[in-house]
């Protein structure tokens, strides 16, 4: 399935992706969010499922706005150099490949939805990240990297927009990435069990439809189960949470010369299988 939030004159609903259309979930009161759907797992699918095989879409997807697939979760964290090809622009640009997972945070106040604008605010060096997202489903404690699938709820489309200026003011990065609006995901959640490799989706990102970003998940150094195994060993990965499995090679500030975002750019983030986030750089 292919869950989603968006906007109405009642406020934010959650819905199912239903041929071109939306089913509505307001008469499933005991999911009244989507973490909340996240929690039940395959107690909650399995009535969404039944609830959606017996209704008709009633809101057009072209006449909706979506917002954040899910609201604020306890963690947002997202992996640095994890793709070959990125590690090896990244030390060209003299910075060493990491001996092991390298981990940071975003603030989960910079999430966004899939075509909400960018809002630079003071950076002068907006860049963009494509990422493979994955929503957390069952708590993970410990878990090693043959169990960690069923620890997935689903995935998303992840922008890890970044501040370079900002973003080693702090070894941690996480104030150059997490200003407001720099975490946008989307369109929705694709549920686990419409995946069936994670690792062979095709990933790319293009600004203004020029094409910056192209490789495929299958180029991870750390893999999505080595990554909830490495997480896990250290604390407790909780439904709801966001982790982006890294970005491929591309990025802006790694051009020659470098090519940051500006207003008005618009950028388009795609991951095979679950579909594609837009948004369009603001004025500061």
């Amino acid at each position: 399935m292919k869950l989603l939030r968006y906007r109405s004159a009642n406020g934010i609903g959650l819905g199912v992706l239903k041929d071109d259309g939306i089913v509505p979930l307001a008469e499933l009161h005991d999911y009244p969010t989507m973490l909340s759907i996240v929690a039940g797992g395959e107690t909650a699918l399995g009535h969404i499922a039944a609830f959606v095989a017996s209704r008709t879409p009633s809101i057009p997807l072209s006449d909706a706005q979506l917002v954040c697939p899910i609201e604020r979760p306890g963690k947002f964290l997202a992996i640095g150099m994890n793709y070959r090809k990125h590690a090896e622009e990244g030390e060209r640009h003299g910075i060493p490949a990491p001996k092991q997972q390298l981990w940071f945070n975003k603030q989960t106040t910079c999430l966004s939805g899939p075509f909400d604008p960018i809002d630079p605010g003071v950076t002068e060096k907006l860049d963009y990240e494509v990422e493979l997202g994955v929503i957390v489903g069952t708590a993970a404690k410990g878990v090693t990297a043959s169990a960690a699938r069923s620890h997935v709820f689903g995935y998303v489309v992840v922008n890890d927009v970044s501040a370079r200026d900002w973003q080693f003011h702090s070894p941690t990065f996480t104030v150059g990435k997490s200003f407001d609006t720099h975490g946008p995901i989307g369109p929705w959640i694709v549920t686990a069990d419409e995946i069936a490799d994670p690792h062979d989706l095709r990933i790319r990102c293009l600004v203004n439809g020029e094409v910056r970003q192209d490789s495929n998940s299958n180029e991870l150094i750390y893999n999505i189960w080595e990554q909830i195994a490495y997480l896990s060993t250290a604390f407790m990965l909780e439904p709801g949470d966001i982790l982006a499995t890294g970005t491929p090679e591309g990025v802006g500030v790694a051009m020659d010369p470098p090519r940051f975002l500006k207003p008005g750019d618009v950028v388009r983030c795609e991951v095979d299988k679950i579909g594609a986030i837009e948004n369009v750089v603001s004025a500061p």
